[in-house]
């Protein structure tokens, strides 16, 4: 685990972050019959070339798992997820979690068993319609967790997440990223477009920016090579999928071309 006040939180040295997007986990449908041999092989694939392109490290998802539960996943969940990051866990990089759609009590547990960095919640306050139904943020509950097990594990928490739409009319940005960082005290701002690999919009990143100007703020989604120079101007970190894929696709390989051509351009920012 690095030193919480170091990388993690830097709002000067652009924290880059790749996604270890795993296959479908027991139970759930898709998983293969041949066991998790195939997912740590596929976990371990991907993050070597992450960080052979010179990332600064990745963020482990149940990715394959969809359809999701919005709330805890099975107890067989979390025990696979925690097989992953016992083995992709690094003392020389930024390692993180994200137990979608929404599980941060787990996505904490298991970080701070096997000494990850940060958790990713897609909805922290407030509440959001998605796919899955309502969901509903419960910072309380979340921080009392983390006290409780004296983690130092970081929260990057989600403003306006991905695939989902605010419950409240009259929607404001900003205010909801005060909220997220102030009252609900994550440590870190995620900004992402409408759904997987879709690029931010820059009107948005200047709300929350504008809103939260002591907040470290990552983008979520859809940076590529050619935005990222773009993007930092605004940001302190990325966290880039789709784009560093094999054709672009996020289902597939980490292409450690297209990643080392993403790192490239983020660098000269």
């Amino acid at each position: 685990m690095l030193d919480p006040g170091g990388r993690l939180l830097s709002r000067s040295d652009p924290v880059l972050l790749g996604v270890v997007h795993l296959p479908p986990l027991p139970g759930s449908p898709g998983f293969s019959r041949d066991g998790m041999g195939p997912v740590l092989e596929a976990a371990q694939r991907d993050s070597e070339r992450l960080l052979e392109a010179g990332l600064d490290g990745y963020i482990i998802e149940n990715f394959g798992d969809a359809p999701f539960f919005k709330g805890a996943v099975p107890a067989h969940t979390v025990a696979a997820m925690t097989r992953v990051a016992t083995l992709l866990a690094r003392s020389d990089a930024i390692v993180g979690v994200n137990v979608l759609r929404n599980d941060v009590q787990s996505a904490l547990a298991i970080a701070t068993v096997t000494d990850l960095d940060f958790v990713r919640v897609n909805v922290h306050v407030g509440a959001m319609v998605t796919d899955q139904g309502l969901i509903e943020g419960n910072a309380a509950q979340t921080l009392r967790l983390r006290e409780s097990l004296g983690s130092r594990v970081r929260i990057a928490a989600d403003v306006d997440v991905k695939h989902a739409r605010p419950l409240a009319a009259g929607f404001d940005r900003g205010e909801a990223a005060r909220e997220t960082y102030e009252r609900g005290r994550a440590d870190i701002l995620i900004v992402s477009g409408v759904a997987t690999g879709a690029p931010v919009r820059r009107e948005e990143l200047e709300q929350v920016a504008r809103a939260a100007p002591e907040a470290p703020v990552w983008i979520g989604s859809g940076a590529t090579a050619e935005s990222a120079r773009d993007l930092l101007t605004m940001a302190h970190g990325i966290i880039v999928g789709s784009s560093i894929k094999e054709n672009g696709l996020v289902r597939e390989p980490v292409d450690l071309d297209r990643a080392r051509r993403f790192v490239d351009a983020a660098r000269s920012a």
